[in-house]
């Protein structure tokens, strides 16, 4: 693939903790990174805020907006935690926020951007879209569009992809091995959000879900292997066999 973003879960860089930054967990998940890296495709990285703050559930009686600035802090955080750990392996990387920080990082500017990537450069985009009300899931979607990104990837810890149901509560839940966003939407099924959902398929970009923490899935993906569920527009849905 030429180019992409990776959507990345907070909780990742947290650990067994599920809160902070856990420098063994932020760690792996920099090195799976910098070998998919290491293939030649342009990669953009959008990391949440969980294992900090959800402006959702943690803010209480807080103001909405004001809780979910709050979180899109917890994302810069960890945007710096995970360059630090993407450095320290070797990486070349730029953190780029949508709330200006210019003591930590660029403001989020697109041409800037696919210059650091061109340039062969990990570029991490924080602070979500920096407005109250979207997720990260929806940044996600949001900057890959900009960049013209072939697809967004959506990795997961210990989950090989979308299933029909919990794989962790029903063991009979069936993988899908494709899926398009329009089953994605009916189903209600927990991808990403439905604002997310619905700009990758106004666009027909593609989506993969999978388990990143699987040594070496992020480098079949970049190499064009299928692996875990792949989601697009006209997909017609089919499981793993």
């Amino acid at each position: 693939m030429r180019r992409v973003v990776l959507k990345l879960s907070g909780e990742f860089l947290a650990g067994a903790s599920g809160f902070g930054v856990a420098p063994a967990s932020t760690n792996a998940l920099a090195t799976e990174i910098r070998t998919g890296h290491a293939t030649g495709t342009e990669l953009a990285l959008v990391v949440g805020g969980g294992n900090f703050w959800r402006g959702a559930t943690s803010g209480g009686d807080m103001e909405p907006a004001t809780a979910d600035y709050v979180g899109m802090l917890g994302t810069v955080m960890n945007a710096i935690a995970l360059q630090d750990a993407l450095e320290r392996q070797g990486v070349v990387t730029r953190v780029q926020t949508a709330m200006p920080m210019q003591a930590v990082a660029e403001p989020y500017i697109r041409r800037r951007a696919l210059r650091h990537l061109e340039k062969g450069r990990v570029v991490i985009f924080a602070g979500g879209t920096g407005n109250p009300f979207f997720t990260t899931d929806t940044a996600a979607a949001l900057r890959a569009l900009e960049i013209d990104a072939d697809m967004v990837l959506m990795a997961k810890n210990a989950v090989s992809g979308v299933y029909d149901d919990d794989p962790r509560k029903n063991p009979a839940a069936r993988q899908y091995a494709e899926l398009s966003y329009l089953e994605v939407l009916n189903q209600g099924l927990a991808v990403m959000d439905a604002t997310a959902i619905s700009l990758c398929m106004g666009r027909d970009l593609p989506m993969t879900v999978f388990d990143i923490f699987t040594s070496g899935n992020l480098t079949r993906v970049l190499a064009g292997e299928h692996v875990g569920t792949r989601i697009t527009t006209d997909a017609v849905t089919r499981f793993v066999a």
